[in-house]
């Protein structure tokens, strides 16, 4: 994705731990957001399986993991990785603007 869309506010810096993926909810689109050493990423937060929430699956270097069935995405890309997920999640562009962290979302 382009950063065509708009920018909202996501998280502060001290709330995104280091392999521990944060839920947030902007403007009606579910977001996963993860910090992988001193990057950052976003996607979408909802599992393209089975509905599950990611924010609650086990992050593994740029991988999340679904809590439901296992399924892994690759986070800085949203391709689907593993069976049973087929279908790749959304990824939106990130910028750390002092101590936060923004998401680019569709309009």
């Amino acid at each position: 994705m382009t950063d065509s869309g708009t920018w909202h506010r996501a998280a502060s810096l001290g709330e995104l731990r280091e392999g521990e993926p944060y839920g947030v909810e902007i403007s009606g689109h579910h977001v996963a957001l993860y910090r992988v050493g001193q990057e950052f990423y976003a996607t979408g937060n909802i599992c393209t399986h089975a509905e599950a929430l990611l924010s609650d699956g086990m992050l593994d270097g740029c991988e999340i993991e679904c809590p439901l069935h296992m399924g892994r995405f690759d986070i800085r890309t949203g391709e689907a990785l593993t069976s049973p997920v087929e279908i790749d999640i959304p990824v939106y562009p990130v910028r750390v603007v002092d101590d936060r962290l923004e998401v680019c979302l569709p309009a």
